[in-house]
C-alpha cells in the first residue's frame, strides 16, 4: 500500500524543512506549502494527503480557516488535520476543533511526540 504524503502548512521555512527532514527520515513522504492557498491549490490540482499538518498564524488565511476550507474539498473532508502553533488558549483550541482539526500540537514539537502523534493518526 503507498502511502499518502503528509501536508506541511507553514510560512516558515525552517519549520517546513526540519518537519520535511523529520518526517521524511521517518519514512512519511511529504508534500510542503508555504501559506493556505498554496495549500488549497495543491489539494484542488490533486494531492490527496493522509495527513494535513497546519500552522495557526500565517499571513492571509490561517490554519483554522485553512482546515475549514480542506473540510469542504472530497480528497480531505475525512483527512486528519493537526494544528501545530505556539498558542495554547483553550478558545483557540475549540475554534480549531469546531473547524474540524483533529488535534493540536504546541511548538516546539519534539520529533518523538510528532511520530507517536503521525502512529495515532494515520492507517498503517
Amino acid at each position: 500500500m503507498v502511502m499518502k504524503p503528509v501536508l506541511l502548512v507553514d510560512d516558515s521555512p525552517t519549520i517546513l524543512m526540519s518537519m520535511s527532514v523529520l518526517l521524511s527520515k521517518a519514512g512519511y513522504p511529504n508534500e510542503q506549502a508555504p501559506n493556505a492557498e498554496a495549500a488549497l491549490e495543491k489539494v484542488r490540482g490533486g494531492l490527496a494527503p493522509g495527513l494535513v499538518i497546519t500552522d495557526y498564524h500565517m499571513p492571509g488565511m490561517h490554519g483554522v480557516e485553512l482546515i475549514q476550507e480542506l473540510r469542504k474539498l472530497p480528497p480531505t473532508r475525512f483527512t486528519p488535520m493537526l494544528v501545530l502553533t505556539t498558542e495554547s488558549q483553550q478558545d483557540k483550541r475549540d475554534a480549531a476543533r469546531k473547524a474540524g482539526a483533529t488535534g493540536w500540537l504546541v511548538k516546539p514539537v519534539e520529533a518523538d511526540k510528532l511520530l507517536q502523534v503521525l502512529k495515532q493518526v494515520l492507517p498503517n
